[in-house]
């Protein structure tokens, strides 16, 4: 059976126009064509496109994803299982950052002050990063990942706790300019987004203007990290994606 690319698009969750962009980067071609000349999909191409998603929330660029799955030794089932252990850590992250939002919302209500060591509870991704050094190591390295590697490998302790603080600060920074009425485009809210983009290249890896707009295309994609952002500030999640696109358009020029 086959599908257009509407309907992919409806099945997967995906907008038209990333699954014409797939389409030209070698990522995900569909089978066939119509008489038409529309793209046609077939069940492979569905089953194609999950794991493509898989690895998108995961946190992997679309050039490791393709460089991954066209490697010799890429196996589905052995990934499969590796996002299921990666996603229950995810999971579990993501409520903890949950109930640090409540606990600091509730030090607002009180009129406290959270502990020092409390403030970045939730942010901590060891566990996460085990998991994805395991799956990038069984199905190749990239040279994103080696560089990220190569950095982090260098961490102490103290400057993993600067990296938490910093990205903090970007995150209350974002939605203190949101709720000030500030528009994605606006020069307050473009400096922090490239705070952010800097964070990113200096402390991790070399972020391309197409890795950045992914990163921001998951915050809305990923329903988890949706929440997270709003409620921090409703909207948030949203707003700073429209931000990093805008920002990425703005390399482009």
């Amino acid at each position: 059976m086959t599908y257009t690319v509407k309907a992919v698009a409806e099945f997967a969750g995906v907008s038209i126009r990333t699954l014409h962009h797939y389409d030209e980067i070698g990522l995900l071609k569909p089978d066939g064509t119509s008489r038409s000349g529309y793209r046609l999909y077939s069940d492979s191409d569905l089953e194609h496109l999950q794991e493509i998603l898989f690895f998108k929330e995961l946190g992997f660029g679309l050039q490791e994803i393709k460089t991954i799955m066209n490697g010799p030794g890429y196996d589905r089932e052995q990934a499969l299982r590796s996002h299921k252990r990666i996603l229950f850590e995810k999971r579990k992250r993501l409520e903890d950052l949950i109930g640090l939002v409540e606990r600091t919302l509730t030090t607002f209500e009180r009129k406290t002050t959270m502990k020092k060591d409390e403030l970045f509870d939730g942010f901590d991704d060891a566990q996460i990063e085990e998991y994805k050094k395991e799956a990038k190591e069984r199905w190749g390295e990239t040279d994103t990942y080696k560089e990220s590697e190569r950095k982090t490998s260098k961490y102490a302790q103290a400057d993993w706790d600067e990296i938490k603080a910093e990205s903090g600060d970007i995150i209350m920074r974002l939605a203190n300019v949101m709720d000030a009425g500030k528009a994605p485009a606006d020069d307050e809210v473009q400096e922090q987004i490239g705070r952010w983009f800097k964070h990113i290249n200096d402390r991790f890896y070399t972020c391309t203007p197409e890795i950045f707009r992914c990163l921001g295309d998951g915050y809305v994609a990923d329903k988890r990290f949706t929440e997270f952002y709003d409620k921090v500030r409703p909207g948030l999640a949203g707003f700073k994606r429209d931000a990093m696109h805008i920002y990425c358009d703005n390399m482009a020029k």
